[in-house]
């Protein structure tokens, strides 16, 4: 077994978004390997998002978005009002109202489209997170289900 330093630990947190322990004992599972145990929080926030699907998902935020002749809103739910203070979902839901303006009200699309500024850490630098995959990322790191409900 590896030894996982603090510096390890940090590194790992930066890159994913995770909690302290979770990249911790990611790094143990992956015996110091970064890259492995980049792969294993992946894998366990997917499952964990999984487990958390079938909660309902009352509250949230609707965001606004203008454009020269058009407008758009999305409604982003969370199982808390609590989440709806969080700056970091507040800021999704205020990049997801951006994005409705060039993808439309299709919600599948949405959830497909390219979620801006995000490089996926996992893979090389070409490759870009859908708004699905940063919200289940969302679900893993804040702990509750969330979902796009409509545009």
């Amino acid at each position: 077994m590896a030894d996982v330093t603090a510096a390890m630990v940090r590194d790992l947190r930066e890159r994913t978004g995770a909690g302290m322990m979770d990249c911790k004992k990611a790094l143990v599972e992956a015996n110091g390997d970064m890259e492995a145990a980049i792969d294993w929080l992946r894998k366990k926030g997917l499952s964990a998002a999984a487990k958390k699907s079938g909660r309902a998902a009352t509250e949230g935020l609707i965001g606004v978005a203008s454009g020269p002749h058009t407008a758009a809103m999305v409604e982003v739910n969370a199982e808390t009002d609590f989440v709806a203070r969080n700056e970091q979902f507040q800021s999704f839901v205020a990049t997801v109202a951006e994005l409705v303006l060039s993808v439309g009200d299709d919600i599948e699309a949405l959830k497909k489209a390219r979620y801006p500024g995000v490089i996926d850490a996992v893979e090389e630098a070409t490759s870009y997170r859908s708004v699905e995959e940063e919200l289940t990322r969302m679900i893993a790191t804040i702990g509750e289900n969330m979902s796009l409900r409509r545009a």
